[in-house]
């Protein structure tokens, strides 16, 4: 059966690891997932990425996560915003500030994935795919 909405399987992964407080998880690999990845790992919401590959030749990403002191997750919330049923486009003005700049939106635009204040800087809008705080 094929799968629906592979980035919001990959947020729901990643919320239901940091809340039973797991030190990994692994993700289907695709190169969405890894832009993504990467921009987490870049901003410090994960520790490490990986690419491994399984026995069946499957690659799969292994997100190390990161914790703070107390073993509170450095990833409070993830949620995803545009998905397959209502896509979201923001225009550069409309871009959202999360948490007032303590979080970020992760955008998809013709310039490849970035976050809020990479878009704004580059002066393109796309689409919201996801918010973290």
């Amino acid at each position: 059966m094929s799968m629906t909405d592979p980035i919001a399987d990959m947020l729901t992964r990643i919320r239901n690891a940091c809340g039973s407080k797991h030190r990994r998880v692994d993700i289907p690999a695709s190169k969405l997932k890894a832009d993504l990845a990467r921009i987490l790992l870049e901003n410090n919401y994960i520790r490490d990425v990986k690419t491994l590959e399984t026995e069946q030749g499957r690659k799969i990403l292994r997100l190390y996560l990161r914790y703070a002191q107390g073993d509170q997750p450095v990833i409070r919330e993830v949620r995803r915003v545009s998905t397959p049923g209502l896509r979201k486009y923001v225009g550069v003005s409309e871009i959202p500030r999360v948490r007032n700049g303590l979080g970020m939106a992760i955008l998809s635009t013709s310039k490849g994935l970035m976050t809020d204040r990479q878009a704004r800087a580059a002066h393109t809008g796309g689409e919201l795919l996801a918010v973290v705080w």
